[in-house]
Parts: C-alpha cells; sequence; structure tokens
C-alpha cells in the first residue's frame, strides 16, 4: 500500500474549534423560545450543510450587510411565529464561547514543526474584529481565509481550493481540515485534504488529530 503524503498544510475552522460550538448556544436559544430542536438554527442560518440563498449566506458571502441579513432573518422567524433575531442568538453565542487553549497550542506546535497554518471560516465582515481579537489569529495562522472577503462559504469546496493556492500546496492530500460540521469536513475530503470533525469533547478530536499527525509525519 501506498505511503501517505506528509503533512505541508493544516487548515481549521474557528467556531466549534477554537471556541465552543456556536451551534449549540442557537439550539439552547431555540429550546427557550419553544422551537424544535434545529427550528432556530434553520431561521436564523439557514440550511448550514448547503450554500443557498438564505440571508445568512448571503451575508457570510458577502453579498449583503449584516443590518439586510438581520431584517430578513427576523421577518422570516415572525412568519414562522418565533424571536428569531440574530442578535439575541449572538449575545448568548458570545457568553458561551470559551477559547479552547489546546487548540490554540497545537497550532503553535505545528507552524514551529514548519507546517503551513489557515483559518478557513464562514464569517461576516462587522464581526471580524471581534472574533479576530479572541485568539491570537496572526500569530498562529499565515493565511485566514474569510469567506465574506472571498465571496465562497463552505461547504463549497472552492473555499479550500482558494487556501491550498493560497498556501501554494499543490497536492490536497498533504492537507488537513478540522471543523465543527460534518458538510465542511466532507466538503474537504471530497477535496483530498485529510478532515477531521470537532465534536463536543474537544480531546476527542486533539487525540484525532495526534494520531494522524503522527501517520503523516512517519
Amino acid at each position: 500500500m501506498a505511503a501517505s503524503p506528509r503533512l505541508e498544510a493544516a487548515l481549521f475552522d474557528f467556531g466549534g474549534v477554537f471556541t465552543a460550538s456556536p451551534f449549540a448556544a442557537v439550539e439552547a436559544v431555540g429550546a427557550e423560545c419553544g422551537a424544535a430542536p434545529g427550528r432556530l438554527l434553520e431561521l436564523v442560518f439557514g440550511p448550514y450543510a448547503e450554500d443557498t440563498d438564505h440571508p445568512w449566506h448571503r451575508l457570510e458571502r458577502g453579498e449583503i450587510g449584516f443590518a439586510e441579513a438581520r431584517e430578513a432573518i427576523v421577518a422570516l422567524g415572525r412568519a414562522a411565529g418565533f424571536d428569531a433575531d440574530p442578535i439575541t442568538v449572538f449575545q448568548r453565542m458570545g457568553a458561551d464561547a470559551g477559547v479552547r487553549p489546546a487548540f490554540v497550542e497545537r497550532v503553535r506546535r505545528l507552524r514551529q514543526a514548519g507546517v503551513r497554518t489557515a483559518l478557513v471560516t464562514n464569517n461576516a465582515l462587522e464581526f471580524r474584529e471581534r472574533w479576530r481579537a479572541l485568539i491570537p489569529t496572526d500569530e498562529l495562522f499565515e493565511l485566514v481565509v474569510d469567506s465574506c472577503e472571498v465571496g465562497v462559504r463552505k461547504p463549497d469546496p472552492a473555499i479550500f481550493r482558494i487556501a491550498l493556492d493560497r498556501l501554494g500546496i499543490a497536492d490536497p492530500r498533504r492537507a488537513i481540515f478540522l471543523d465543527d460540521f460534518a458538510a465542511n469536513v466532507e466538503a474537504a475530503r471530497a477535496l483530498g485534504l485529510r478532515g477531521l470533525l470537532v465534536g463536543h469533547d474537544p480531546s476527542e478530536a486533539l487525540a484525532a488529530l495526534d494520531v494522524l499527525l503522527a501517520e503523516l509525519s512517519a
């Protein structure tokens, strides 16, 4: 059996990897307002396993601003009988978004070992300063690919191709990607990257990462 290509690059999602999952916060707000599991999540963020014309997806692609997206999402929620104001959701997300130091340290070690590092995030322009300040972003990553800047959002595989091209990685098999959303991990795998899903217990993902790093460094 052919040996695995050596690791050259490590790509990471932000929310749900370096902080607690934002989806858990949305579900908590939904439960408080009587929404069925997953209902508020879909109202606010749209069908997140897809790339659609939902207002939040358009926001993350940089096509509209937060004010316009918020107005449209509030209207969707009102029509469904719920308070789907993104501000309420983000207040909860901010309160629950504790940083995970173990992931920060792991990226530092990867950089020290000569691995190229990139952050690949679905985000909005209006949130950039806030989330970047939560971790030492410029120290950890030589590249940040933000969906609102490149006009492409996960799970579109094109966003991973952008990251690899900018890092100069010709073979996707020489890169790994970590995300807390399964559809994004599958999209990266479809392009050829090694994908790792970060679940509710981040220690499991860190252990899996160590195993994969050992395999790719052998």
